[in-house]
């Protein structure tokens, strides 16, 4: 193995690598070496735009010092301590932090290690708490297509991306999904939420009658659909799967591991839309992606459902070994910390505007069929080349890195999410970046 500033591993084999062409990659490896603020280092020297806040998760920015700071000190105090019957000062302190952003009503968190294990979690509260209630009968799980909810067992149940489920049999039983809002021939180019889909949220009446909403525990779904290229709810969808949930007795659990932490303009994208679920998920933006954690925040009412019963008696069996792990706790509470004294959670509203002009300048490039955009989030659609799906994405993206970008891409779509602190400049030179990387060639 090279030394840290030449940082490039003699020998790739060992590492299999994740959502990953292996092959490719390790016949031209991509190699970050350092980050600040905006930018990554590459272990050849070249500085790369950060359009992708890493993978959704770095909302701060890179290497932010109260973040650094704050695992410094935790790993020199109290490395790990034990969930399991006894606590540290922290993951209380951290809870009631969160509690204070998170919309009314959300009084308790469990902890997690990532967006995966977030939902897993979500989804047994939800089958549990129908069965403390004295419901055990409600135990069938409602998804999305072309949702994305990590990838355990649970998440990609209720999940509808078919390539993330295809290869691993059948499943949870007793899972149903209500069709995807993607309508892009009436919508194409839409800046903000689109007119035209709001109904199809009545699909959900439809199942609940097919299975009969006394066998129905709960409903999935992510407020804006991202890793499966970015579709945003139409007008009135969210409201209308309240209804329905609420009118039936079904919990509605929203996935904010990519929306959650400022992404929309608001802390939570259950505020954005003013619609509030049962349970919210959350990941990503936590630890601002620096340590894995992740959080469910519960509604008073579930949480106080379990707390019945002898004193002595666990009241849910469920948790993780690093659940409120201290040295995430402290990279959680100092990424509040610089959330809170840069407004970060509120920046992406005043910062939308303009986001939204610039990636809609690009309507007129080559091979673009349509544009989507809300708070600090874009996707950019492209037309597939024929006979070989998401190659032309994949080259864009391939091609951008070439050039000191990073951009995401998901199908034929580029999909970008960059730190909350990004500038009026920045967004320029990342729009600009794109139009060069579609109009030389792709």
């Amino acid at each position: 193995m090279s030394n840290r500033l030449n940082a490039t591993p003699n020998d790739l084999r060992a590492f299999w690598m994740p959502f990953t062409s292996n092959r490719q990659f390790k016949k031209e490896p991509r190699m970050f070496v350092s980050a600040k603020d905006m930018h990554y280092k590459t272990h050849d020297g070249r500085t790369v735009l950060d359009g992708t806040a890493g993978l959704w998760c770095v909302n701060a920015g890179h290497c932010r010092p109260l973040i650094t700071e704050a695992i410094r000190e935790q790993a020199g105090e109290l490395d790990y301590a034990p969930a399991f019957q006894l606590g540290h000062p922290k993951a209380f302190e951290l809870a009631n932090r969160l509690v204070d952003i998170a919309p009314d009503g959300f009084n308790h968190v469990l902890y997690t290690n990532s967006g995966s294990e977030s939902v897993d979690t979500a989804l047994k509260v939800a089958l549990a708490y129908h069965r403390v209630k004295g419901d055990g009968a409600r135990s069938r799980l409602i998804g999305r297509e072309r949702g994305y909810h990590g990838v355990n067992f649970g998440g990609i149940s209720v999940g509808g991306i078919v390539s993330n489920r295809k290869m691993f049999g059948t499943l949870l039983s007793g899972v149903d999904h209500m069709p995807h809002t993607h309508m892009p021939d009436r919508n194409a180019f839409t800046k903000g939420e689109p007119e035209h889909g709001g109904d199809i949220a009545s699909e959900l009446e439809r199942i609940v009658t097919l299975h009969d909403a006394s066998t129905i525990a709960a409903v999935i779904v992510e407020p804006v659909a991202g890793s499966t290229g970015v579709l945003i709810p139409p007008k009135g969808y969210l409201q209308k799967l309240r209804e329905i949930c609420t009118k039936h007795g079904i919990l509605l659990i929203f996935d904010e591991v990519i929306t959650g932490y400022g992404r929309l303009g608001t802390p939570f994208a259950a505020q954005y839309f003013d619609v509030m679920p049962d349970m919210i998920v959350t990941a990503k933006g936590l630890t601002n992606g620096v340590i894995p954690m992740g959080a469910v925040f519960v509604t008073s009412e579930i949480h106080d459902a379990f707390m019945q019963g002898p004193e002595h008696m666990i009241e849910f069996f469920h948790g993780y070994t690093y659940s409120g792990n201290p040295i995430a706790s402290a990279a959680a509470i100092a990424t509040l910390d610089t959330y809170r004294d840069e407004g970060l959670l509120t920046r992406a509203a005043t910062l939308a505007p303009y986001w939204e002009k610039a990636l809609h300048g690009l309507r007129d490039c080559p091979h673009v069929i349509d544009i989507r955009n809300i708070g600090l989030i874009g996707a950019i659609e492209l037309a597939p080349i024929a006979g070989e799906p998401t190659k032309r994405a994949f080259s864009a993206f391939l091609k951008a890195y070439e050039n000191g970008l990073l951009i995401r891409t998901t199908g034929d779509t580029i999909a970008l999410s960059p730190p909350l602190i990004i500038t009026e400049a920045q967004i320029d030179e990342l729009v600009a970046g794109i139009r060069h990387v579609l109009e030389t060639g792709i």
